[in-house]
């Protein structure tokens, strides 16, 4: 497999890092990432898949800049709108499409141009459906000076125990993933991720999946069964909301499900190939 090499690209005046794998002429993958991680989470998949392959740091995470919040727009709609402007400034048309918890942002701009997406897999992601609640950590971070607080005050130690509520086994996260979270998290209040917390209220998070059913690409739906933030009858809803869509639950996973089941990795790079 051809390296994973690192690059920058303007968009909108922002400096935006991300990650690539070279390859052919074919529709490449493109991998969005969550919060509080960034493109680095997704190495492991870009080791195992075809190329071509990129996968961004959205601003305000991970090495991308962060403009204050008083010159972009970090609400949901706004980052996904971010990832459409991203696309169209590497010349990214036809693609398939691979997403875990915020990087879900990026269906919604998927739903705009649905006939450029080739295949879709959502792992774990923020649910853009009907009848979500916030879990309780993600409730602090809405709640003005209570956010900023927990985020100024958090040290790494505080977030590897923390951690242990992503897990089912209640034990805390890889040191390697926690590492990997402290490269890319700013010092302090971090208000560019408070500010996307803040914008997704369960009505705005509703509307922004209201076309999902428009995508009829083949898409997999893969779900840590033990993930204490999104319930499994998210992954489901998804599943039933996609047309052509493989739901997968896996049994023993949580949050981040290739962690407990590496598996996850071909399977999802298998699909990606078609």
């Amino acid at each position: 497999m051809p390296p994973v090499t690192e690059a920058v690209v303007h968009v909108d005046g922002v400096r935006t890092f991300y990650r690539r794998v070279a390859g052919d002429e074919r529709p490449p993958v493109v991998f969005v990432h969550g919060n509080p991680t960034h493109s680095e989470e997704w190495v492991p998949f870009l080791d195992r898949v075809e190329g071509p392959a990129v996968a961004l740091d959205l601003p305000g995470w991970g090495f991308s800049q962060r403009p204050g919040v008083d010159r972009f727009d970090y609400s949901l709609e706004g980052l996904g709108a971010f990832v459409e402007r991203f696309l169209d400034a590497l010349a990214i048309g036809e693609h398939s499409l691979v997403v875990t918890d915020w990087g879900v942002v990026a269906l919604i701009a998927a739903q705009r141009r649905p006939e450029r997406l080739r295949r879709l897999v959502l792992i774990n992601a923020v649910p853009l459906l009907p009848g979500y609640r916030w879990h309780w950590v993600a409730r602090l971070w809405r709640r003005r000076v209570v956010g900023e607080l927990v985020n100024a005050t958090m040290t790494r130690t505080g977030l590897r125990l923390l951690s242990a509520l992503a897990t089912p086994r209640r034990r805390p996260l890889p040191a390697s993933l926690i590492d990997l979270v402290w490269r890319g998290r700013p010092a302090g209040s971090w208000p560019q991720m408070l500010a996307l917390y803040r914008s997704a209220d369960p009505e705005r998070l509703a509307a922004a999946g209201a076309a999902l059913a428009g995508i009829e690409a083949p898409a997999l739906v893969i779900w840590g069964h033990q993930d204490p933030y999104i319930p499994a009858s998210f992954g489901r809803a998804y599943a039933e909301r996609l047309p052509n869509a493989e739901l997968v639950e896996l049994e023993g996973a949580g949050h981040w499900p290739w962690l407990d089941r590496p598996e996850v990795i071909d399977r999802v790079a298998r699909f990606v190939a078609g």
